[in-house]
């Protein structure tokens, strides 16, 4: 897992306050990309975990809002930095983050640590070969659904891990991607959309958070 001190003589750090209901939090994100991308390949794995989007304070604010219900088990997919997780264990519910890239990992542990929640569990999670065990009754992610070639993988995951009563919450802006991976989930799960607009003096941005369950 590394200590505090490795992890900042690893990295290089900016720390960004989010205010989710009446708490803020304080995360930790790289300072500079270029560590993170390949020159030569500048699109493969690029490190889209680096920044806080939009839809995870969506997400991160929906959790904090729920009834508290510690029997109930959550997990997030793509974690990325760990914010939303973080909000969730903060609020008492019983999470496990995931996160594929192991930078990310380092991150999300390192802050968790700095909001006071060192024990939240964090696993390294490829969708393509889970072996998590479940059921779990909440899945939940924030823009997730960038790749076509994830869809199949994500139902997969989805309808194996989810408890049959369960909840898998999506957060995301509408991209064509996106579009495509709720039609294949139209398949099995029952789904209803909400959306919220975020506002600045600068910009609009409208994000939809997606509530499915599974069709009886």
């Amino acid at each position: 897992m590394g200590s505090p001190d490795s992890f900042y003589t690893r990295y290089e750090t900016e720390i960004t306050e989010v205010a989710i209901k009446d708490r803020s939090y304080k995360i930790s994100l790289p300072k500079n990309l270029s560590a993170f991308i390949n020159p030569d390949d500048i699109l493969h794995e690029f490190p889209l975990w680096a920044k806080i989007w939009p839809a995870s304070w969506v997400l991160a604010d929906y959790l904090a809002g729920l009834p508290l219900l510690p029997e109930k088990r959550l997990l997030e997919i793509g974690g990325g930095a760990g914010l939303v997780s973080i909000v969730a264990a903060c609020c008492g519910h019983r999470v496990t983050m995931t996160e594929y890239n192991s930078d990310a990992l380092a991150f999300a542990r390192a802050n968790a640590r700095l909001n006071g929640c060192p024990q939240l569990p964090m696993v390294k999670l490829d969708w393509r070969n889970p072996g998590l065990k479940g059921p779990f009754d909440y899945i939940v992610g924030s823009e997730v659904t960038y790749k076509n070639e994830d869809i199949a993988c994500l139902l997969k995951l989805f309808t194996t891990l989810i408890h049959p009563d369960g909840e898998v919450l999506m957060a995301g802006e509408m991209r064509r991607s996106s579009r495509d991976f709720f039609k294949q989930l139209e398949t099995k799960f029952q789904i209803r959309v909400h959306k919220k607009t975020l506002r600045s003096p600068e910009e609009q941005i409208p994000i939809f958070l997606f509530r499915m369950k599974l069709k009886p």
